[in-house]
Order: C-alpha cells, then structure tokens, then sequence
C-alpha cells in the first residue's frame, strides 16, 4: 500500500493504480479531484484525511481583516495547476467573506517567482494601501514560502498562511490544521488495511485538530499590533 500527502501527487497514483490501496493526506476535494466516489464510501482503492474545509478560506480572509481592519483589499495567492479545482474550491467561500467584511477579494494566480513578485508587489502598490495576502494551501505555495513570506514582510502586508511552518519560518499568521495529527491518524487507516479491512470502505474524514500561531516578531516588521482578542485566540506565540 501507499501512504500519500497532497493532490499532484495522489492524482498522480491514482493515473498509475485503482488497485493499490492509496492513503492519503492533504488532499482538499478528494471528489472533485474524483479520487473517491464521496466522503462516506470511496469505494476504489483510495482513501484518507483532507487538509480542510471549504470555508476555511472565508475565515482566513476574516483573520486578516481582524488583524489589520484598515484591510481594503485581499488577495488569494495560489497556483491554478496544483490547487483543489484549479483554485475554484477557495474561491466561493474566500468571495462571500469579503462581501461581509466589506473589503475587497481579488485572485492572484502564480506560476513561477516572477508571478509571486508581481502580484505582492501590485498588492502593495495600490491606491491607499490596505492591501492584505491570504496564501492558499497548495504544492507550490509550501516549496516556495519562503520567498512568499519574504516578500510580504518586505511589503508590509498583513498575511496569512495555511500552516504552522509558516509562522515559523517568519510569517505573520497561521491557521490551519495539524499536520501531525493527520500522519498520526492515518497511520490507523493503514493498519486497518494491513490487517484486511478495504480502502474504499472506510470514509475519507475530515481534519480534527486547527491551530492558530501567530508571529509577534513579524508583526513588529510589518507595523501591525495584533488585536488582545485574537492573541487570546492563538495556540502559539512566537515572541
């Protein structure tokens, strides 16, 4: 059997197997992506834990406004060839929070570096400011953090990212899953199939554990105060 994190990479299994048993983590549509049938009963031979709700990403955008409510505008940072539904999954949810936020969403599609460049930069540069990041969960936007999180912090822009390493590793905001938990609960799915139970029969579940972290020295870069309420919120600190 296959232990497996992240959509390219299941698809890319799944274009290889139907009769392997596939467990999978960090997938966000596993239907839409059809690798299952549905959440309840996959019925082929994959089956596993996704890195989030649809919603999330309204929340996110709801996070960044919190922390910096003189926010006008939001982009969503994310790759169309390596996110869930080419970047339409985040969308919806990432749109309607805006309308109540009463700030403006925008998509800033990337590729490459030059494109993270250019979108952070255009954010940065608009008319009065204001300008916020949201940063998608996806292959592309982990292995190129780094210059993400450098650029937004260069461009003092409240942002927000998807994982703890993130923050971690200099951004201002994480919220998200715990990514070791899912490696701890698939590991009883892959038991369970060792010891004969089928993949396809067991339901593909949804994450259990979020956290928020926030980064106290980021947010003295980027000039922003972190709200009491929301450090109250966070289950870590970075001082």
């Amino acid at each position: 059997m296959i232990l497996a994190a992240t959509t390219p990479v299941v698809r890319a299994l799944l274009q290889e197997t139907r009769t392997i048993p596939v467990v999978f983590i960090s997938v966000s549509d596993p239907v839409g992506d059809a690798f299952v049938n549905s959440l309840s009963r996959p019925s082929g031979n994959a089956t596993g834990f996704t890195n989030l709700e649809r919603s999330l990403s309204g929340k996110w955008l709801e996070l960044v406004k919190e922390l910096a409510p003189s926010v006008t505008h939001v982009a969503a940072l994310f790759n169309p060839a390596t996110s869930a539904g080419r970047g339409a999954y985040y969308w919806p949810p990432f749109e309607a929070a805006a309308s109540w936020s009463s700030v403006q969403a925008l998509q800033a599609p990337v590729q490459n570096e030059n494109d993270i460049e250019r979108h952070i930069a255009e954010l940065a540069s608009k008319p009065n400011s204001g300008g916020g990041l949201a940063v998608m969960p996806d292959v592309f936007t982990v292995v190129n953090r780094a210059r993400i999180i450098a650029l937004a912090a260069s461009k003092r822009l409240p942002a927000v990212y998807p994982y703890r390493y993130f923050a971690q590793e200099g951004g201002l905001m994480a919220y998200g899953i715990d990514l070791s938990d899912q490696y701890r609960r698939a590991a009883r799915y892959v038991h369970r199939i060792i010891r004969g139970e089928p993949a396809g029969e067991l339901p593909v579940q949804a994450p259990a554990k979020f956290e928020l972290v926030i980064n106290q020295r980021t947010a003295a870069t980027v000039g922003v105060k972190v709200p009491p309420t929301l450090l109250a919120r966070a289950d870590d600190v970075i001082e």
